[in-house]
């Protein structure tokens, strides 16, 4: 704030007296530390000129502090102070300021507390919520833990085995059935090749006993379950071609891409 200069009063001369004052001790203080300053380089030339280590951190502040100082010494030197003259009415237009100042801060902080506070209370019901979630799951899971504990029914090596035995007397049962059903169709359908007449015997050699398809898909599907990373089975003599290329054509049965003399089952099961 500025004031007029003129008709000064015993307080205004205080204060500019003070301020004299203050400018002289911090230039006793730049001497005083410059006088250091000049100590310690006149030591470092009597070592033998040596080069300031960047260790010396004592050193590396004293001079921080001293163009710190300098730098402050300067600034109050080119300033011109104001002189607050300390009447009434001047005090109380600086307490209004000052109490509008502290007014905005209190402002200010009272606004970033309350939205402090607004998201710690919306964490907090979110928390709640979550809380109460996993008490109603831990809720259920001991309910059903107690169910479970009452449902136990205890285990029987013996019982386990006998109902193994048993899915496996069934199952065979049902295989047995199939492939009884499959004889009796092909038997039917797809009789010897000797008992249909002699066109089929002047077809293949005499004594090459001829095999059924009944057969032949018997010997394919073993030669598929016993082996299955080599399924082929070599054709002969005892193979009738006619049923070779039905099971060909019909996709039951893949010939080997480099033997053709070589067949095997499609695998349907995979």
């Amino acid at each position: 704030m500025a004031v007029n200069r003129q008709n000064l009063t015993p307080d205004d001369i205080e204060n500019k007296e003070y301020i004299v004052d203050r400018k002289d001790k911090l230039i006793e203080e730049c001497e005083e530390l410059w006088k250091q300053m000049e100590k310690c380089q006149q030591e470092i030339a009597l070592a033998g000129g040596e080069r300031l280590n960047h260790s010396d951190a004592q050193l590396t502040l004293l001079m921080m502090r001293v163009k710190s100082l300098t730098a402050e010494c300067n600034q109050w030197l080119e300033r011109t102070p104001d002189i607050i003259p300390l009447n009434p009415e001047s005090l109380v237009v600086l307490g209004k300021d000052e109490l509008q100042k502290l007014d905005h801060n209190l402002e200010i902080l009272l606004s970033t507390i309350q939205s402090k506070n607004q998201k710690l209370k919306e964490d907090l019901t979110r928390e709640q919520e979550w809380l109460n979630e996993q008490e109603h799951l831990v809720t259920s899971l001991s309910k059903k833990c107690k169910e479970r504990k009452n449902q136990v029914i205890p285990f029987s090596e013996q019982r386990t085995f006998f109902e193994m035995n048993t899915k496996m007397t069934k199952i065979q049962s049902q295989r047995e059935k199939l492939l009884n059903s499959l004889g009796e169709f092909l038997d039917k359908h797809f009789p010897p090749p000797e008992e249909n007449g002699n066109k089929r015997k002047r077809e293949c050699k005499p004594t090459a006993q001829l095999k059924t398809l009944r057969e032949i898909l018997e010997v394919l599907i073993n030669s598929l379950l016993r082996s299955p990373y080599n399924p082929y089975v070599k054709i002969d003599d005892s193979y009738w071609p006619p049923y070779i290329e039905l099971l060909l054509r019909n996709g039951i049965a893949l010939r080997h891409q480099d033997d053709p003399n070589q067949i095997r089952l499609e695998a349907f099961h995979q």
